[in-house]
C-alpha cells in the first residue's frame, strides 16, 4: 500500500529536536570554516606553505595570488542583458572547439537466463563556427556472460558494466585528443572527477581498471597538449576542509558532513572562482604514478541558486599560463548549457537509453538468440513487456 503522509510527518515530529541539534551544530562549523578559509587565503603564499604538515593533507595552494575577499577570485563578469552575455559567450568560443562524452547502460536482468548487458557512449564536437557545424554520434558495446564474470562471489555484476562504461569514454576521450589538429584551441570535458576515490574500496583488479583509464586520460592531455577539464555539478569532496582542519592556525573540529562546495557556497557570486590547488588526497592518487601530482582544481560558481561546481585541472594547464583562458571556456559552455556545460549535456541526451531503447535491445537479442539456437529465456513479465510496447 502507499506510503502515509500522515505516519511521514509523525516520526518527523518525533524527531525535531534530533534534526534542529544536528542544524545547529552544523551551522556554527561552516562558519568556522568560512573564517578559517578566509584567513588562509589573506595569508602571504609563503608563509602559508611554511606551516604547512607534511603528508596528504586534502590540498595545497597553488596559484600565487594577492590576498582575495572571502577567499575568493571574483569574474568582475556582469551583463544587462541574457544578449550581452551571449556576445561575450561569441567572443571566448569562436573558433574553440569542445568535446564531451558520456554514457548509458543496460544492467543484467533477472528476467534473462543469460547474463547480458549493454553499454552506450554518446558524444558531442562543436567547433562554434558561424555555420554551427558539429558532431554527434554513439558506439556500444554488448557485455557477454564471459565479460561479466566477477572474482569474488559477493562482488555485484553491476560493477563491470561501470568499468567497461568508464573505460570507454575515457578511450574515446583519449583517441579524440590523439587526433586533435587545434589542440590551443580545444577544450575536452570529462563528465566527473579525475580523482577516482570512489574506486578505493573495489577490489584490486577492479581498482586498476578506473585508475589505469584516468591516468591514460591524464596522460594523453599532457602529452598532446589538449586542455582537459573534470566537470563535477554536485561535489561531495572534502579537500578543503581537509586543508583547514590540518592547517596549524586553526582549531577546527573535523566534521564529515561539510563539503568544500557547501562551505564556499555564501562566499561566492556567480563566475567567481578559488584559486587554484593542488589535489593532496589520501588514497587513490598513491596509485596514479607519475601522474599523483598532477591534478589541480578549483571551484567555479556556475548558478546563482546552486553551490558552485568543482572543476578538475591537469596541471599543465596551470604551468603553461592557459588557466583563465579554460575557465572563461567553461564559463561560456556554462552560459549556453543554463548553468551546465553544454558540451556534457548534449552528449548525455545524445547516450541515455531510455525505457524503449531497453525493450528494443531484448527484443532484438531474442530474435538473435532464437536464430542462433541459443538456450535464452526471459520472463513471462518481461516478454508481456516487449511484445506489448
Amino acid at each position: 500500500m502507499p506510503v502515509s503522509p500522515a505516519q511521514i510527518r509523525a516520526a518527523l515530529e518525533d524527531k525535531r529536536n534530533a534534526f534542529q541539534d544536528f542544524n545547529h551544530t552544523w551551522q556554527q562549523d561552516l562558519q568556522r570554516y568560512q573564517a578559517a578559509w578566509q584567513q588562509l587565503t589573506q595569508t602571504p603564499p609563503a608563509k602559508l606553505a611554511a606551516s604547512l604538515p607534511a603528508g596528504r593533507i586534502g590540498a595545497r595552494p597553488l596559484e600565487p595570488y594577492d590576498a582575495v575577499k572571502k577567499g575568493v577570485l571574483p569574474s568582475r563578469l556582469d551583463w544587462a542583458s541574457r544578449e550581452e552575455s551571449l556576445e561575450w559567450v561569441r567572443s571566448q568560443l569562436a573558433g574553440i572547439t569542445t568535446f564531451a562524452v558520456d554514457g548509458s547502460q543496460i544492467f543484467p536482468s533477472k528476467d534473462v537466463s543469460i547474463p547480458v548487458a549493454l553499454v552506450q557512449i554518446g558524444w558531442f564536437e562543436n567547433a562554434h563556427t558561424p555555420d554551427g557545424t558539429y558532431t554527434k554520434d554513439i558506439a556500444l558495446d554488448v557485455l557477454t556472460p564471459e565479460d561479466l564474470k566477477t572474482g569474488r562471489m559477493d562482488e555485484p555484476v553491476d560493477r563491470q558494466v561501470n568499468i567497461r562504461r568508464f573505460v570507454m569514454e575515457t578511450e574515446r576521450l583519449v583517441s579524440y585528443m590523439r587526433t586533435c589538429k587545434t589542440p590551443d584551441r580545444t577544450l575536452v570535458f570529462f563528465d566527473g572527477s579525475l580523482v577516482v576515490t570512489f574506486a578505493d574500496v573495489f577490489d584490486g583488479e577492479s581498482r586498476r581498471a578506473y585508475v589505469d583509464a584516468i591516468v591514460a586520460l591524464l596522460e594523453t592531455s599532457q602529452a598532446c597538449r589538449v586542455p582537459l577539464v573534470g566537470y563535477v555539478d554536485n561535489s561531495s569532496a572534502r579537500d578543503l576542509t581537509g586543508l583547514l582542519y590540518h592547517w596549524p592556525a586553526t582549531d577546527l573540529p573535523q566534521v564529515e558532513t561539510l563539503h568544500d562546495a557547501q562551505m564556499l557556497n555564501r562566499l561566492m557570486k556567480w563566475g567567481d572562482r578559488t584559486p587554484l590547488l593542488h589535489c593532496d588526497r589520501e588514497g587513490i592518487l598513491s596509485d596514479y604514478g607519475d601522474q599523483a601530482d598532477q591534478v589541480t582544481f578549483t571551484y567555479l560558481r556556475t548558478t546563482r541558486d546552486r553551490p558552485p561546481a568543482r572543476l578538475e585541472i591537469p596541471r599543465w594547464i596551470w604551468e603553461s599560463g592557459q588557466l583563465e583562458t579554460v575557465v572563461n571556456w567553461v564559463r561560456a559552455e556554462v552560459i549556453i548549457g543554463g548553468g551546465y556545460p553544454y558540451a556534457i549535456e548534449t552528449a548525455d541526451q545524445i547516450a541515455v537509453l531510455q525505457a524503449p531503447d531497453r525493450q528494443l535491445f531484448y527484443r532484438i537479442l531474442q530474435d538473435w538468440a532464437e536464430q542462433e539456437a541459443l538456450n535464452l529465456r526471459f520472463s513471462r513479465k518481461l516478454v508481456s513487456k516487449i511484445w506489448r510496447r
